[in-house]
This record gives C-alpha cells, structure tokens and sequence, in this order.
C-alpha cells in the first residue's frame, strides 16, 4: 500500500466521522479513567493490569498470525467479563452502592504529612520494641506497591502521622481497635483495627496464632511488610512474599526499617532473603 493509499484511507475514515463518534470515544474514556481511579487505591488495580497485559498480548498474537497462541488467549478474552465480574465482585458493588447514593463522581483525597524517614523508623522502632517488651499484640502492615485500599476499608481511618505513642495506644489491650491490623502508607498510620486474609497453609506451626496467620495472609497476596509482637511471647516477626521470619531482634529491626524508608528497596528484600536462606 502506496503513501497516496494509507492518506486517502485516513482521510476517508475522518470524512466519516461524526459528533456522535467524538462523543462515543469520550464517554469510554472516561469510564476507563474512572475505573482505574476507583481500582488504583486497591489490589484490584494489579489485576486490572494484568488484563490490560493479556489483551495486549492477545492483540499482538493476531498481529504476527501466532494462531495457536492467539487461539488460547482468545478463550480467556472470551471469558474474560464473567473473569472481571468475580474478581472485582466487591468493587463493583461499591460502585454501585456510590450510584445509588449519587456519589459517583466522589473520591476520597487524603493529604500527605511530610515527616523525616529517620524519625518515621525510630517512632516504629521504639513502638514494637515497647510492645515486645511489654507482652501487648500488634499487627503493623505497611504497605508498599500494591496499593491495599481494598483492606484499608475494613477498619477504621485514622490519618494520622506515624507515632510510637499512637500505634502503642491502638493496640493497648481492651483497646477498641487492638484486635485488628494497622496498616501504614509512607509516613501516615491509614486505619486501624483492619481484617486480614488469613493463611490457609497447613504447615504453618500450631503455636502461631491468628496474628501470624493474618501477616502471612495479607503477605501472600500483596507486597506489603508485615510486623508482628506476640502477645505471649513477645517475639517479633515479620512477614513478606507468604513468608514468616520470627525473633527478630532490636538491631534486625532497625536494618529492616531503614530498607523500607531510607529508599533503599532492595535492602529489606535482601535481609529477608539471607534470613529465610539461614532458616532463622
């Protein structure tokens, strides 16, 4: 197909366009929009990226005449609404419940507290520490890439700038919240009293409870790092990628703090790892 060809092909498509058409294009954007601000504070978003991969995937694969592939991921497009509808079950009825409402253009805009990385890591520090100590339960998810929003609206909103007086508060014993998780975004405690996945693999050992189940839980099926205090023991565990690391001490703590909020990412991950590989 000659240049003159392909101008003529594009400027006869235009020749035909309408307002109806503009109007057409606009609409599905903006629900594309709107449906990714809706997912994007959820882990929901995650997979609504992997959608986006496969259907790119599935439109490569017709491109380049790959049948066979084509063929297979062609089923799962297929498929794919009844897929989308009980994957994002409890959004969708979120959404509905915000049209029923006439809130369908709210959202939530949560502002942000500047606070020193350093002085984040020692509230914490101190805070598990003093629980650890004191034999008081805690559950402290802080949340990484994988956006936990779909957790988050279990429990009940706190907002407030990470403090080793406030999280000690929370999970006082008899406290209204202490039973649940708290989870942390940067430098800001998000909610309180939050329910977690729990595990279900059976070779978790007996005496841990349902805290440790829980941060295995919520670190299977996101990125997140997960701080446990055992109200029994006092041990301090931490959970990431579905695994559990126990008794870890002042001076681990500390470097696994620091690999969080000095933005050195591959640090926490690489602690994790030497521990996990030295069966500690």
């Amino acid at each position: 197909m000659s240049y003159d060809e392909i101008a003529n092909a594009i400027a006869s498509g235009f020749g035909q366009f309408s307002f109806g058409d503009a109007l057409d294009i606009l609409i599905i954007a903006w629900l594309f929009y709107k449906l990714i601000v809706w997912t994007k504070e959820t882990r929901a978003y995650q997979v609504l990226k992997g959608f986006a991969i496969l259907y790119l995937s599935y439109f490569i694969s017709q491109l380049l005449s790959l049948y066979t592939l084509s063929a297979i991921l062609g089923a799962i497009v297929q498929s794919g609404l009844i897929v989308v509808v009980i994957l994002f079950q409890p959004e969708i009825r979120r959404a509905f419940e915000h049209i029923g409402r006439g809130k369908l253009f709210d959202r939530s805009i949560w502002a942000g507290f500047a606070s020193d990385q350093g002085e984040i890591v020692r509230e914490l520090h101190k805070a598990v520490l003093s629980m650890a100590r004191r034999l008081v339960g805690a559950l402290i998810v802080i949340e990484q890439s994988v956006a936990l929003g779909d957790i988050i609206s279990t429990g009940t909103r706190i907002q407030g700038v990470v403090s080793g007086a406030l999280l000690e508060n929370i999970f006082e014993p008899n406290a209204q919240l202490h039973d649940g998780a708290v989870i942390i975004r940067n430098d800001t405690i998000i909610a309180a009293g939050c329910f977690l996945p729990l595990s279900d693999d059976m070779d978790i050992a007996r005496e841990l409870g349902t805290r440790h189940r829980a941060a295995l839980g919520i670190s299977s099926v996101s990125d997140s790092i997960t701080l446990v205090v055992s109200e029994e023991t006092g041990i301090i565990s931490v959970a990431q990628d579905g695994k559990l690391v126990r008794y870890i001490d002042a001076k681990a703590l500390k470097d696994l703090l620091d690999g969080i909020y000095q933005k050195e990412r591959g640090t926490s991950f690489a602690w994790f790892a030497r521990r996990i590989k030295n069966g500690e």
